[in-house]
């Protein structure tokens, strides 16, 4: 399987973490979340809403690349006060590409290695990482599935909650908490298992069990039936070439 045919196949697997999420707010922060929101909205959830990544809501997805040439089909404002009622309203599911998850799904964006105040590497910081993951749901992508990413430990800064009971807030119980897919070039995952434990929910053509087991970490909850994800419908590739008209995808999942 080539790169592209790889990186569609699994666009539309997660465009299908909004799919029976009604009306809410689509965030896909990197090309394939982006184009991942950008499908479902194209043709599993018209109700979906996505904005121009500006200050507006916008009645049909953006397709990535140079603006120029487009004609943006705008709805209604959807300034920061907007975003942010929903935010906090719990109407937003966004999908985010952490640097590092543990078995608790706790993410981070922050830095790796070291003391925090003397790291290794320093990267973003937490960002909007601690108030989203208490407000709304969320999903990752990781374009490299990896003991890197999926750390053996507890990752070296916890950027969002997860479903560590040491680190529950007060009066937070783990039904408070929605992390809802994992998606990443092997498989596809969620925290369903045996005490919220990661389970595996999909493998990509040609990918085994083992190779996802030996790329993490921690263990992995492996149900009796999992699935192959399907490859893309023709409606998906044809929504897929407008959405990217300059195949700027084909590059996401590195080397």
């Amino acid at each position: 399987m080539n790169e592209t045919t790889l990186v569609d196949r699994i666009i539309c697997a997660a465009a299908r973490a909004w799919q029976t999420d009604g009306e809410v707010l689509a965030t896909g922060i990197g090309i394939v979340p982006r184009l991942a929101a950008s499908l479902c909205m194209s043709t599993l959830n018209r109700d979906l809403m996505m904005t121009d990544s500006e200050a507006w809501l916008v009645s049909e997805p953006v397709p990535v690349g140079p603006r120029a040439a487009q004609a943006v089909k705008r709805e209604t404002w959807m300034g920061f006060s907007r975003i942010f009622e929903n935010v906090w309203g719990g109407k937003r599911h966004a999908m985010v590409g952490p640097t590092q998850i543990d078995r608790y799904g706790q993410a981070n964006i922050s830095m790796v290695g070291g003391d925090y105040r003397q790291p290794k590497v320093q990267m973003l910081g937490v960002r909007g990482f601690p108030g989203n993951s208490i407000s709304h749901a969320n999903s990752f992508f990781v374009p490299q599935h990896s003991r890197k990413v999926f750390v053996e430990g507890e990752v070296d800064m916890v950027a969002s909650i997860g479903y560590n009971p040491q680190r529950l807030p007060r009066g937070y119980s783990f039904d408070d908490i929605d992390i809802r897919s994992v998606i990443t070039n092997l498989c596809v995952m969620d925290f369903g298992g045996p005490n919220r434990q990661l389970r595996l929910r999909a493998l990509h053509p040609g990918v085994s069990v083992k190779d996802v087991q030996d790329a993490t970490g921690f263990p992995v909850h492996v149900p009796d039936d999992v699935a192959e994800t399907p490859p893309p419908s023709a409606q998906e590739l044809e929504a897929l070439a407008h959405l990217d008209p300059r195949n700027l995808r084909a590059a996401a999942l590195g080397a």
